[in-house]
């Protein structure tokens, strides 16, 4: 766990406090069916409702007995109850509390993150809009490709964060289950109606089919979601990352008043959040493997699960609400350099408006392959002598026949287009026409 930099709504949902509220809240709710159902007295389910109550330090105190965290509390809130005790815990297994526990936790740990993505979300597009229009260098493999625009990168941002949106929504839902159904899942000392009273009032629903436990390939689904949404952070932080770099600087995320980069060179303005975000995703990845490892257990359960669950549960929500808080920050503080965007697009002297060129001599009835040979001359020439592109096409006459048997004459660029197509093919508006439309499609 990071408990430095975690947040306290986020940290509050893993405490023991809330988690013996909630089994607490579970053994009340149980009562209270037994009562509807006439298995126990009414005012019994009334006095214990009223009456019961455990305490935190008393619980860890019987747990260095009993050396069972359930036995403990159960033995403490009997200790409350006198002889309405004898009602308590009955038909119930330790997985009936632990499971639909799990669950209301993870329910709440994902209404927190749905929150914070939804503050993600208003970020991005606040930024993708305002940035809409803003000409920059499109890079593939990391090498100059064509322009693009940065509102558009911001745009893919948002998609895939609508995307991890539903899925985590989807996962809330997913993982909301609870269940009541004794040792074996057989509701063997336990009446079915009794599971979906309790479930009811939580607000969960009980699941179909259990052992001792909830199937766990329920648990990884929820906890690989996470680590989908850290990996679409760590890819935008990556971005920022290697726009930030001193050779690109485009856009950088931000520096605080009094904020130190280095503790050997004062110059340093250091992508310290971005790499953290980065980092953090590692772990994220890391935990929805233990996770898959934790579907297959022995028969009706083993105990293999569980030390394991206590970690990764708190660990992946609490890291995953801090990366998005911390980048939420980045987005709404972005440094954005225009100057060094229009810099950055110039700076391969017009070789990205080579296909352009490729697919106008195309018009004209060349071969791709043809056209393509005659670009890529010019465009070496340029790559390598670091010669303007655009004056090199508009030179380009090729080679004229040799009289008396020679090599016949092979025909340049400019021999194809006229002066006018040839500019034609070095205008920026031409790769951003569709910008409007792409912003259109998702909503912004």
């Amino acid at each position: 766990m990071i408990p430095r930099y975690s947040l306290p709504q986020m940290s509050a949902v893993w405490q023991d406090e809330s988690k013996l509220s909630k089994f607490l809240e579970i053994e009340v709710l149980t009562c209270e069916a037994y009562a509807k159902l006439g298995k126990i007295p009414k005012e019994a389910a009334r006095k214990i409702r009223r009456q019961a109550k455990f305490d935190l330090t008393r619980v860890n105190k019987l747990e260095e007995t009993t050396q069972h965290d359930v036995v403990a509390f159960v033995s403490c809130v009997g200790e409350s109850l006198g002889p309405y005790a004898k009602y308590l815990h009955i038909g119930l297994t330790s997985s009936d509390l632990l499971d639909t526990t799990l669950a209301l936790q993870a329910k709440e740990a994902a209404e927190i993150l749905i929150e914070d993505l939804e503050k993600l979300l208003k970020a991005l597009a606040k930024k993708a809009r305002l940035y809409k229009d803003m000409v920059c260098i499109g890079r593939t493999h990391g090498v100059h490709a064509e322009p693009t625009t940065f509102g558009l990168k911001l745009a893919l941002m948002y998609d895939e964060t609508q995307r991890n949106l539903e899925r985590l929504n989807w996962a809330k839902k997913f993982i909301s289950v609870g269940k009541l159904s004794g040792a074996v899942g057989t509701y063997s000392n336990i009446d079915p109606r009794v599971e979906a009273y309790v479930c009811g009032k939580l607000g969960l629903r009980p699941a179909r089919v259990s052992t001792q436990i909830i199937s766990r390939d329920i648990h990884a689904e929820f906890i690989n979601v996470l680590a989908l949404v850290g990996s679409s952070l760590e890819k935008f932080a990556t971005e920022i990352r290697h726009l930030q770099r001193t050779e690109v600087l485009e856009a950088e995320e931000p520096f605080g008043q009094g904020q130190k980069g280095s503790s050997a060179m004062p110059h340093k303005r250091n992508p310290v959040i971005c790499e953290r975000v980065c980092g953090l995703s590692r772990i994220l990845r890391a935990n929805a493997l233990v996770a898959l490892e934790n579907v297959s257990l022995w028969h009706e359960r083993d105990i293999s699960h569980s030390s394991a669950e206590r970690v990764i549960f708190p660990d992946s929500t609490i890291a995953l609400d801090y990366m998005l808080n911390k980048f939420i920050e980045v987005i709404e503080g972005l440094k954005v350099y225009p100057e060094n965007m229009l810099e950055n697009l110039v700076r391969t002297k017009g070789l990205i408006f080579s296909q352009r060129l490729l697919l106008m001599l195309m018009d004209k009835g060349l071969k791709r392959s043809t056209a393509y040979d005659l670009v890529q001359v010019l465009a070496m020439k340029s790559w390598e002598e670091k010669l303007n592109f655009k004056d090199l096409v508009s030179r380009d006459k090729g080679l004229p026949a040799r009289p008396a048997g020679g090599p016949a004459g092979k025909a340049g660029i400019a021999n194809y287009l006229n002066a006018k197509e040839i500019e034609s093919c070095f205008e920026l508006d031409y790769y951003l026409r569709n910008v409007d439309k792409i912003f259109k499609r998702i909503g912004l």
